[in-house]
């Protein structure tokens, strides 16, 4: 059974949660971004399948669109913006030893999450 979570910048879907992984659909509305972070216990693997994005990754920033596959690594900075007009969405595949939200370390959050 799936689990799904809104956030002010949009949404997120829990497809598969287990013991070794996590694998989540991620919907990034126009104009938002989730918060500048990284996490201690996990690491990240997201393939955009609609929209594009503007990827920060240890503060190098470049342009994602569909199809492409990013490589989050533990403890790596990352945020991604959507700066396209449709939702951006991705599937994002979480490997490690613990998939908490509360392995979430904000650096920087427009919606005072910090």
């Amino acid at each position: 059974m799936s689990y799904k979570e809104d956030r002010p910048w949009g949404s997120f879907e829990n497809l598969l949660d287990t013991e070794y992984c996590k694998v989540k659909k991620i919907i990034i509305l126009p104009g938002q971004a989730p918060s500048y972070q990284y996490h201690f216990k996990r690491s990240e693997v997201w393939v955009v399948v609609q929209g594009t994005g503007e990827l920060k990754l240890n503060d190098d920033v470049t342009s994602v669109s569909v199809g492409e596959i990013i490589h989050v690594p533990v403890e790596a900075k990352h945020q991604i913006k959507n700066n396209g007009d449709i939702n951006l969405i991705f599937i994002e595949v979480q490997v490690g030893e613990y998939f908490g939200e509360d392995d979430i370390v904000r650096l920087e959050d427009k919606y005072g999450r910090l």
